[in-house]
């Protein structure tokens, strides 16, 4: 069975998928230039691997980013705040997703900024371009979470003030 769809003009092809590489592939040399011949192929090795590679990246973060450290800071503490407030489980997540986006973005920005360096210290304008739309990209998420923190949270907080004087 073909994966293609069937041709209009009826020549013959073939599927690019082998029957013998549909199920295992293996990872192509490392001339070949089209995958890093390190990619796994899946199995619970590659999520225990996967976790491993990811809790390293959080440590690393955490040791030479100090705006991760900084937004993780304020995260451990409207995480909890969020969990308190009296407000359904929705305006709950949502107050909770945008401080997991500032961070996220955060992430991505630190591996641009990363890989950026890796290739050169030097300052060349696209370099700057990239490291500057991943600083903008962490600016509109920490803007969105602001806003997602006064329009949900700040009546709430407001009234709960109100109460206690």
């Amino acid at each position: 069975m073909s994966l293609l769809p069937p041709d209009p003009l009826n020549r013959k092809t073939e599927s690019p998928i082998k029957p013998e590489t549909a199920t295992h592939r293996a990872p192509p040399s490392a001339s070949s230039g089209e995958e890093s011949p390190y990619k796994s192929t899946g199995g619970t090795r590659r999520v225990w691997n996967a976790l491993h590679y990811s809790m390293r990246g959080l440590v690393s973060a955490w040791r030479v980013e100090s705006a991760f450290r900084q937004e993780l800071s304020l995260a451990l503490i409207l995480i909890p705040s969020a969990l308190l407030l009296p407000l359904e489980a929705l305006p709950k997540l949502a107050l909770i997703a945008s401080v997991f986006l500032v961070l996220i973005i955060e992430l991505i920005n630190s591996s641009i900024e990363a890989a950026v360096d890796r290739i050169s210290l030097a300052h060349h304008r696209l370099a700057g371009r990239a490291k500057d739309l991943g600083s903008a990209a962490v600016l509109l998420a920490l803007m969105l979470c602001g806003l997602t923190w006064i329009l949900i949270a700040g009546p709430v907080i407001t009234q709960l003030v109100a109460g206690i004087r």
